[in-house]
């Protein structure tokens, strides 16, 4: 039985948080600009 990559699994959950907390500043840098926020495919 193959053992469990816990770096593997960190760094994946690393990097959905930085996407997650990249988009959340897009999101805010285009409010400040007065720009609303483009409508997101993803979001649902």
């Amino acid at each position: 039985m193959a053992k469990p990559n816990y770096g593997f699994e960190k760094r994946q959950r690393e990097l959905a948080k930085k996407k997650k907390k990249d988009e959340k500043e897009q999101r805010k840098a285009a409010t400040r600009a007065g720009t609303p926020p483009a409508p997101d495919a993803t979001e649902s």
